[in-house]
């Protein structure tokens, strides 16, 4: 008789994972993101977030928060080094591939390691550019940007509930087993 609630809870457990999987989201919600830039001369990561209450393929929104680090350097950039901050940075949907709907990042920001360089730093979607202040129209060197999600705790509470509840039903068939 304990095979029974122990199937129930296994079973719930699946059902609640795939509805967290599958729901989209109903009311707002702060949307994680990471990223990574690489170019020939500079590689680094970050981390944005932004509030999807307004966000729509005709409204971008400005981010909630954003860190970026350059490899081997540790300056972190924020959203306040933007040269356009408050306005900016922005978060906007765009079409990086045929028919594939995602995300970019707009945010423009100087060389805080050294600023008489004239270096600014330019992430445009899924182009990174590197240029100087005093000659905008020369780009220095040229990269790419890729966006992953951060999955919602709640994805990885039904994703550790589908898992435990697994891992009790195999235990039971193994008990099972061994008594028959």
């Amino acid at each position: 008789m304990k095979l029974i609630p122990q199937l129930v809870f296994a079973t719930a457990s699946l059902t609640i994972s795939f509805a967290t999987l599958d729901a989209k989201s109903v009311s707002a919600a702060i949307i994680n993101y990471t990223f990574s830039v690489d170019s020939p001369t500079a590689k680094g990561n970050g981390f944005f977030s932004f509030d999807d209450s307004t966000f729509s393929e005709e409204n971008p929104v400005a981010v909630k928060s954003l860190d970026f680090k350059f490899d081997g350097d540790s300056t972190v950039y924020t959203k306040q080094d933007d040269i356009n901050y408050p306005d900016f940075p922005l978060v906007y949907s765009t079409l990086f591939s045929p028919g594939k709907s995602s995300l970019g990042l707009d945010y423009t920001f100087d060389n805080k390691t050294n600023p008489s360089s004239f270096i600014r730093y330019e992430i445009i979607g899924e182009d990174f550019t590197l240029f100087s202040t005093t000659s905008p129209d020369v780009e220095v060197v040229s990269g790419t940007v890729s966006y992953t999600r951060v999955p919602e705790p709640t994805t990885l509470a039904g994703i550790l509930a589908c898992g435990l509840g697994l891992m009790m039903n195999k235990k039971l068939i193994s008990i099972k087993k061994v008594k028959a």
